[in-house]
């Protein structure tokens, strides 16, 4: 037989009394020092002495709680005590169990704490009580007979004590029920409701406040307050800001270390859990849950009094389901990854992606920042004082750490532009690039994350420099997911571009750590479905987390076919972490395409698109979806195509089609046509490409029908409306679903449409539709 499962146990607030610690402050003076000098007043006087009479103000009490919980843990582990396996704490006692499980050190969790006092504290209005000698079940039916629905149910700490939260009146009338039903009901000495939704604006504040912050993956398991479940990688920011709102489910923690195989526990500095916990133990059944590692979130949320009652135990994801009375409300807030949301600093977990020759404008980008979402400028195309002059506007207009981003499209022909551009790019500070197209790895890619790798004190990486990867294919995933090819790598160093640990800390890092799936979207495009793309991806995903074992985890969305709250509730059903959209934001006010353009968008259908060979990888034969309705380019762009793969040179067009294209295609002459590229060429200092072609006549032909596609945007761009047959426009089918999706609304029209505003709108009616669903699926059937 192996050793008992040992759990420790953090007591929060209402544990505190005058004279605490006095026996660990001369022991670690040290750290009473750094927690004197944070907080700006003597924390062991504070404690020991409480002259002013401020132990007792959440404000004080909980700064105080954790110092001195955390210096009783230290003394514990410095006598010899034998390490625990779990770790959890009652509501500020949680970020004792966090700082036990190494997440986080000393003065940051009580940086933490300090701020999250403050915003209790300052919290008024409301009230507790202490309701004893009641089941869950019962309190919630009594109250709710009474139509208390503005009492929540705050803590659940034993079986038969719950805490409620609410309106002072409502406690007040609590109190008189419960009396005469001969409950015990105990006023608590606080000035407000906490862990009830009377707290989400505090909470709101708090969770901007974590942003800042880096939490690292608990070494032993921490049971969260919230799900009584172990914290999950990657969400500690957003689970300690939802517990300030949401209920302690204390008797379920103790109840799922019990299932866990916990036959220990050790409380430190008191024995209010002790007498809690062993009330537990006698009153209820161990809760057993199949993978410890994979937590199902049941029955989280702050608990309403009209709430339907749930099942008491929970065992496995599908009794979890059938407590759909406790299901939690899904909002725009909250689809997606929390990871995601925290690691991009954004309020949603949606993405607006670059397009092309500044179509996302840097305008719109700002906007999407504003409102809490992440934008991308589209620079392909643009020169770099265009480009320039984008960053400079973002960053003055985005001051305070709003999420941007731009984009790096792979140049196959002139790769040279590719690093000039992640040059221009390091030189003005961008930090977040959308990398998209590329097939393999380049050092242009590998340049701008690598400068961005640090090491910290602790031996952790800091990664300043984060690319999303848009990919359709396994094998441009897996790249990206994998450490930087290492003769990439050793060519930086020795141009001297990166330093030797950045060379290091290429080893233990991925490419990319934000993948977006894309699948058939306008633009380029590889037609793939997002049924089979995604699931295949995410396998892909846990193989490369499984190969490597990274500290940060992936984040996956989904791309392509995104217009409708139907088609991104999909995307988040199977398991996007966000999901990005294109084509919708192109027939927008802030788009930087001509009206003319936004006009045509607005009128498409699903069926309005086609596919026409990509001009910057022409000769490859690589795809773009476009607009087809209303004009000719994807039937000229193919027959341009065909041509090249028929043809050895222009000489050997045919003398009647040499002459519709030159009169009806390019309204120039073949010669014309190419002096223009030649003239750019030289401009871009490219006089070994004129040099190839001018010796190999296929290149120079391939050149020439290259003009065509940027002749045919430079069209579409500029509006010219007696040129519009020659349109060449990137879009997809899901902006004829968008369009279908708000016809007889004010968005019908372009003129109405912000980008910001349509990802929120599209984020807020997919919550509603997922809830809608998720509540018919769960319905339960009637005989």
């Amino acid at each position: 037989m192996g050793n008992p499962m040992k759990a420790i146990l953090f007591p929060g607030q209402g544990a505190q009394f005058r004279g605490m610690g006095e026996d660990l402050f001369p022991q670690y003076r040290a750290l009473t020092e750094t927690a004197s000098d944070v907080l700006g007043y003597s924390i062991a006087k504070l404690c020991t002495e409480d002259p002013d009479d401020k132990l007792r103000l959440t404000q004080y009490t909980q700064p105080a709680l954790y110092v001195v919980n955390a210096l009783g843990y230290y003394k514990r582990r410095d006598d010899g005590q034998t390490p625990p396996d779990f770790a959890a704490g009652h509501s500020l006692g949680e970020y004792n169990a966090l700082l036990a499980a190494d997440v986080f050190d000393f003065e940051t969790g009580l940086r933490l704490v300090q701020r999250r006092g403050e915003l209790m504290g300052a919290a008024k209005d409301g009230a507790m009580a202490a309701v004893i000698g009641i089941d869950e079940d019962s309190l919630v039916e009594l109250l709710k007979q009474h139509h208390l629905t503005s009492i929540d149910l705050a803590n659940f700490n034993t079986l038969s004590q719950i805490v409620i939260a609410g309106p002072k009146d409502a406690l007040l009338q609590a109190e008189k029920l419960l009396t005469a039903k001969q409950v015990r009901c105990v006023l608590l000495n606080v000035s407000a409701a906490f862990h009830s939704r009377y707290m989400k604006e505090a909470q709101a504040v708090f969770e901007n406040f974590l942003q800042q912050f880096t939490f690292h993956a608990p070494k032993i398991p921490v049971i969260a307050n919230v799900t009584a479940r172990p914290y999950r990688r990657g969400e500690v920011a957003d689970t300690l800001a939802r517990q300030i709102s949401n209920s302690v489910r204390w008797a379920d923690t103790v109840r799922y270390l019990m299932g866990a195989g916990c036959s220990e526990f050790a409380e430190v500095g008191g024995t209010v859990l002790t007498k809690m916990v062993d009330d537990i133990r006698k009153t209820a059944t161990p809760l057993v849950v199949g993978d410890p590692s994979e937590p199902n979130d049941v029955r989280t949320g702050v608990r309403p009094a009209a709430a339907p009652t749930a099942t008491a135990t929970v065992t496995t994801a599908s009794t979890a389901s059938a407590a759909a009375g406790t299901r939690a409300t899904l909002s725009a807030e909250t689809l997606g990854s929390a990871l995601f949301r925290k690691r991009f600093g954004v309020k949603y977990a949606y993405v607006s992606g670059a397009m092309y020759r500044g179509i996302a404008t840097p305008k719109l980008v700002v906007r999407m920042g504003r409102a809490g979402l992440v934008g991308f400028f589209g620079t392909g195309g643009l020169s770099f004082a265009e480009i320039e002059q984008g960053i400079q506007y973002l960053q003055s207009e985005l001051p305070n750490g709003e999420a941007y981003g731009l984009n790096l499209l792979a140049n196959y022909a002139y790769p040279e532009f590719e690093r000039q551009t992640v040059e221009l790019y390091l030189r003005n500070n961008v930090r977040l690039i959308e990398a998209a197209a590329f097939m393999q790895m380049t050092p242009a890619l590998v340049l701008f994350r690598l400068k961005g790798l640090k090491r910290r004190q602790d031996g952790s990486i800091e990664s300043r420099h984060r690319i999303m990867a848009k990919v359709s294919r396994p094998e441009v995933a897996e790249a990206f997911m994998s450490p930087a090819p290492e003769h990439i790598v050793q060519q930086l160093l020795k141009e001297g571009q990166i330093t030797a640990e950045q060379a290091e800390l290429a080893k233990r890092v991925p490419v990319s750590e934000d993948i977006c799936i894309e699948a058939d979207s306008g633009g380029h495009t590889d037609g793939g479905i997002p049924t089979v793309l995604f699931p295949a991806m995410q396998q892909l995903k846990r193989m490369m987390e499984r190969k490597f074992g990274y500290a940060e985890p992936f984040c996956m969305g989904l791309a392509g076919g995104i217009g409708t709250p139907e088609a991104a509730a999909a995307a988040f059903m199977m398991g996007a972490d966000f999901i990005l959209t294109g084509s919708i934001n192109q027939c927008t006010v802030d788009a930087g395409t001509s009206d003319d353009v936004k006009t045509l968008l607005q009128d498409i259908n699903v069926q309005d698109t086609a596919y026409a060979p990509a001009g910057d990888m022409f000769e490859t034969g690589a795809k773009v979806q476009v607009l087809k309705k209303g004009v000719f380019f994807p039937t000229r762009a193919n027959k341009l195509f065909s041509l090249y793969n028929h043809s050895g040179s222009l000489d050997d067009i045919p003398e009647k089609t040499r002459k519709q294209l030159q009169t009806t295609y390019f309204k120039k002459t073949f010669e014309a046509v190419w002096e223009d590229t030649r003239k750019y060429l030289e401009a871009q200092g490219l006089q070994h490409e004129i040099a190839t072609a001018e010796a190999n006549a296929r290149h120079k032909m391939a050149l020439v029908f290259r003009w065509y596609f940027s002749y045919s945007t430079r069209l579409a761009l500029a509006g010219d409306q007696e040129e519009r047959v020659n349109y060449q426009v990137h879009t997809g089918p899901a902006l004829g679903a968008f369009n279908q999706w708000v016809k007889g609304t004010p968005l019908e029209s372009w003129t109405n449409r912000h980008s910001d505003e349509i990802g929120k709108k599209l984020l807020a009616e997919t919550a509603e539709y997922l809830n809608r669903s998720l509540e018919r699926l769960f319905q339960p059937t009637v005989a």
